[in-house]
C-alpha cells in the first residue's frame, strides 16, 4: 500500500437509538444508528416500528381519510 493516501483507521464508538453502545474500528470516531443487532426484528423475533420523520403517522392519517370517505 502507498504511504500517506489512506485515512486513519482507529477505534470507533457506535451508539444505537435503543441505548446499546459498542466499540469497533472505522475512519470516524462516532457512529449513530437507529437499529442495531440488539433491537433489530430479525435478531429479536419481535416487530418494531421505526418512525422516521413521522412516516407512520402520515400513513395512518392518509388511511383514516380514505376509510372515512369510503364509509360515506
Amino acid at each position: 500500500m502507498k504511504a500517506g493516501i489512506h485515512p486513519e483507521y482507529a477505534d470507533c464508538e457506535v451508539a444505537c437509538a435503543c441505548g446499546e453502545k459498542f466499540t469497533t474500528r472505522a475512519t470516524v470516531k462516532e457512529i449513530h444508528v437507529e437499529i442495531c443487532s440488539k433491537c433489530h426484528p430479525y435478531y429479536t423475533g419481535k416487530q418494531k416500528l421505526v418512525d422516521t420523520a413521522g412516516r407512520i403517522e402520515k400513513f395512518q392519517r392518509r388511511y383514516k381519510k380514505k376509510e372515512t370517505a369510503a364509509a360515506q
